[in-house]
């Protein structure tokens, strides 16, 4: 199973949708979840920042990966982009090849 889960957060919903459709659109990731908004803290160039941030969550695949991190830094207004991979190790396996089918279209 090559599937991941590609976490990033962006500043706002309208930049969060844009993204997500983009992703979709090319065939990049299978969904894309929207998430509520959250406050961030981190630390960044030296001081301690806080923002509320819309974290959203790409179901793709390993194959896809280095298409989902291109197009999520074309479209990220941040200057470092949170993008982070998991792998899903497991899930319902008609789910799993859904997500593949979609990712290979």
């Amino acid at each position: 199973m090559d599937s991941i889960l590609v976490l990033s957060n962006l500043p706002d919903q309208a930049s969060a949708a844009r993204l997500a459709e983009a992703l979709v659109e090319r065939g990049q990731a299978a969904c894309v979840n929207i998430l509520a908004p959250c406050t961030s803290i981190y630390h960044w160039q030296g001081k301690t920042e806080s923002a509320q941030e819309i974290p959203i969550l790409i179901k793709t695949t390993q194959g896809r990966y280095a298409a989902v991190e291109q197009t999520i830094r074309e479209h990220h207004p941040y200057e470092l982009p949170e993008i982070i991979h998991v792998p899903i190790t497991g899930g319902l396996p008609a789910y799993l090849a859904w997500l593949s089918r979609e990712t290979h279209r």
